[in-house]
């Protein structure tokens, strides 16, 4: 597989949270890939069909640890023990939906297991970067026509959302407090970053409530589709996409760790912009099956109809931007789920990564 770090992550030392969910095991296997090595911290994977579960990747690490980021002192011993030097933090409750009947647990997951991996960092002399991975929808969403940048006030109707942005306030004043640029090689040796991404598809995510682990399911049981919010706009992306950024962002942050050290934006091309049934009829056109039914219900529990990112400053300050367009992203993740029950997980993934970077 094409280096595009050209060798940054060879030996160093990384510790991901969240290996076992869906972007946690993408980025696993990238960097094990690489040559990094990768300690990661996780609840169970959701299912056994997990791409964490199906690849392997828990056996091919340094270390597959299971433990909840809601216990501080649990994360401070991790990190004692394994010294990592960068952190990627993804380990959260990451559905909207489930956020309202567990409000409070979201809450404690993805706002104070933040603040608790950012406690852990700071009892740590080996870290040097730490990427914080929040969401789009930690902006406060008025549902306008243009993206929103990396400066506009955080917010969120709903607990989910709400968590995200109240995260994003905390990592702020942490990056102010414990690990503000102005004192970076005296009182303290650590960039600090967070990342916003929009609606991150795939091969190998099961969760509930997702347009397309909903759509596999129905598929494969060879039910209709049913499509609660058709035309919501969302902008879909492959995970490859994001997962690339944080990596270019934390190899950037190592080398100029006072100019990186802030909010970001991963998102698509405005022409990847597009409604769940627009996804849904694409994704079935690819699978080269089954038939979609509308079921929205006017009463149903809030959720943003639309919002969009603007990339405009990973594309200038980092030189990142999108590969792929909403076709290739879907034909990439029909591609996995057709193949995922007869061929090696793994092999698949180290595949499309491949495909991905060009080779």
């Amino acid at each position: 597989m094409k280096d595009i770090f050209n060798n940054f992550y060879k030996g160093k030392r990384v510790l991901v949270t969240g290996h076992t969910g869906f972007k946690g095991s993408w980025l696993s296997i990238w960097l094990h890939e690489l040559g990094a090595e990768v300690c990661g911290v996780g609840l169970d994977p959701y299912s056994d069909k997990d791409n964490f579960v199906l690849s392997g990747i828990g056996d091919k690490i340094k270390a597959d640890i299971r433990a909840d980021i809601r216990d501080g002192e649990k994360m401070k011993d991790i990190f004692r023990e394994y010294q990592p030097e960068i952190v990627f933090h993804l380990a959260a409750q990451p559905l909207v939906r489930l956020s309202y009947d567990i409000p409070v647990e979201t809450y404690e997951t993805n706002v104070m297991g933040s603040i608790n991996i950012m406690e852990a960092i700071r009892a740590t002399d080996s870290v040097k970067v730490a990427v914080m991975i929040t969401t789009d929808k930690c902006y406060e969403n008025k549902e306008q026509i243009w993206g929103y940048r990396e400066n506009e006030p955080m917010g969120g109707y709903d607990p989910y959302s709400s968590s995200k942005g109240a995260a994003e306030i905390a990592i702020s004043s942490w990056r102010r407090s414990f690990f503000n640029p102005s004192d970076y090689g005296t009182k303290h040796h650590v960039s600090i970053a967070s990342v916003r991404a929009g609606n991150v598809i795939g091969g190998g995510d099961w969760a509930l409530d997702r347009i397309i682990p909903d759509c596999i399911r129905s598929l494969e049981a060879g039910k209709t589709i049913d499509i609660r919010s058709p035309k919501a706009i969302r902008p879909w992306q492959h995970v490859l996409e994001p997962l690339g950024g944080y990596m270019l962002l934390a190899q950037k942050m190592w080398d100029e760790p006072t100019k990186y050290c802030e909010g970001w934006n991963f998102g698509p091309r405005a022409e990847s912009i597009a409604t769940v049934w627009d996804v849904a009829t694409k994704l079935i056109s690819n699978y080269g099956s089954g038939t979609l039914n509308d079921v929205s219900d006017p009463n149903a529990l809030h959720e943003a109809k639309l919002l969009m990112l603007d990339i405009s400053k990973a594309k200038f300050r980092l030189g990142w931007e999108p590969h792929m367009n909403i076709d290739q992203c879907l034909a990439m993740v029909a591609d996995w789920y057709k193949r995922y029950t007869a061929e090696d997980v793994y092999g698949i993934c180290v595949e499309q990564i491949g495909k991905y970077v060009g080779k």
